[in-house]
């Protein structure tokens, strides 16, 4: 029988985004900037969150955001109108980022002088969550309207953010969401994490997403 090798692609191509992305994370801290990667599905309410976070946090820190989509300029455009620095990534159909798009992305926008980016990630609850962008913290949105199980059919999404976000909680009265039975099922997977309920639509918990920030931007500028 012939001999021949076995070459196992995704293990590699997984290892060669960690490295990177570990390099990245070095290079960001030495800049002393924040970087967030925000994920969660379409039509979760990223882009209106990431505007709310905008509005509260703009007049403290020097804030840049990377729209990562397939397609379209529809958020990037939307978070221009506030004046802030933007850059609008288009992923040519591949539905998640790597360290490497992420590294282009920034170079694309200018991190100078910027204290935190904030990485809106392709609507998506699978590619994701396998790639590590380099990012300092993982963050997801899941809404009320996607129902309660989510934890239990995407498991890995839940597992490696450090915060969730349950939005939409101003529709809480309309969709039959167990706010309990999710909070269980995601402490389940990742007992660290932070729960905050919020609707980016009425401004609801923005402030405790705020704060979070804020102290997860100070410990990283000085750890």
């Amino acid at each position: 029988m012939d001999k021949y090798k076995v070459l196992e692609i995704k293990k590699s191509v997984f290892e060669d985004n960690d490295r990177q992305a570990d390099l990245l994370r070095e290079e960001l801290k030495k800049d002393g900037t924040f970087l967030l990667n925000l994920m969660s599905s379409p039509g979760s309410g990223k882009t209106t969150t990431v505007l709310r976070t905008i509005e509260a946090l703009g007049d403290e820190m020097s804030i840049g955001v990377l729209e990562a989509d397939i397609d379209s300029d529809v958020d990037a455009s939307a978070v221009a109108q506030t004046g802030t620095k933007v850059i609008q990534l288009h992923t040519g159909g591949m539905c998640h980022l790597d360290s490497g798009m992420t590294k282009q992305g920034l170079l694309g926008l200018g991190t100078e002088g910027l204290d935190f980016v904030i990485l809106e990630n392709v609507g998506n609850l699978v590619c994701p969550a396998e790639f590590d962008t380099g990012a300092s913290k993982n963050a997801m949105i899941l809404s009320v309207p996607e129902g309660d199980d989510k934890p239990l059919k995407y498991p890995l999404m839940f597992s490696i953010v450090d915060v969730v976000l349950i939005n939409k909680i101003d529709a809480l009265g309309i969709f039959d969401f167990d706010f309990e039975a999710v909070k269980n099922r995601i402490s389940k997977l990742n007992p660290d994490i932070r729960v905050i309920p919020i609707s980016a639509k009425t401004g609801e918990g923005i402030e405790e997403w705020a704060d979070w920030l804020r102290n997860e931007v100070k410990n990283w500028k000085h750890k």
